[in-house]
Formats: C-alpha cells, sequence, structure tokens
C-alpha cells in the first residue's frame, strides 16, 4: 500500500513540475506574439504610407563610399603587415636564427670539457 501511495506522488509530483515547464514556455511566446501584433495594427489602421516612407532605402551612393573607404582600409593593414614581416625576416637573418649551433640561444653556449658539461634548461640539452 506504501509503495503504491509513493509511486502515485512520484508520478503526480512529475506532472506538475513539467506542467510548470511547460507554462514558462507559453509566457515567453505570448510576448513573441505581442511583439509582432504591433505592425500589422499600424497597417490596420492605414499608416502604411508614412511607416514605409520612414525608412530609408540604402543609396547606391552611400554604398559606394562605404566600399571605397573599406578598400582604403584594406590597403593600409596590407602595406602595415608588409613592413611587419619585412622586419621578421630581417630578424630572422640574425645568427641566433640561422645558426643551428646557437640552440635556441639568444648567445651561442659555451663549449666545455665533457667532465664539466651541465644541463641546460632552456634548450634541454647537456652542453
Amino acid at each position: 500500500m506504501k509503495l503504491l501511495t509513493g509511486v502515485i506522488c512520484l508520478f503526480l509530483l512529475l506532472s506538475v513540475e513539467s506542467q510548470a515547464q511547460f507554462k514558462k514556455k507559453v509566457k515567453k511566446k505570448k510576448q513573441k506574439s505581442a511583439v509582432s501584433v504591433a505592425p500589422s495594427s499600424r497597417e490596420n489602421a492605414g499608416s502604411t504610407a508614412t511607416y514605409a516612407s520612414s525608412r530609408k532605402k540604402p543609396s547606391k551612393g552611400n554604398f559606394r563610399t562605404q566600399l571605397e573607404a573599406k578598400q582604403v582600409e584594406y590597403d593600409q593593414r596590407m602595406k602595415a603587415n608588409a613592413k611587419k614581416y619585412k622586419k621578421m625576416a630581417k630578424e630572422m637573418k640574425k645568427p641566433q636564427y640561422s645558426d643551428p649551433s646557437y640552440f635556441g640561444h639568444k648567445k651561442k653556449p659555451k663549449k666545455r670539457p665533457p667532465g664539466k658539461k651541465k644541463f641546460c634548461k632552456e634548450c634541454e640539452i647537456v652542453h
């Protein structure tokens, strides 16, 4: 008997919870529909001409000026990038990058005798 009442209570709890979640979704839909009703009421009132005239149509001249401005901006960015890449290429010609004996060090590591070699934390090589 206790098991049956427990199952019934659980079923009721689950159904009430699902109904509570469903009601929240309905409220959101009502808010969205209220917003979409407003333009149709304007059209029904006979103010379609004023509503349509209030929106500005994009002109071809405006589009061309925006396009030209973006092309100028693009050219400036490309010039800046070319300058940056040229500087990076010049930096890579330095011996610390081009000479393999540097092992990624800024200064060339010392050549020690075999008994006194140390472990380098920077390149993880014993030299």
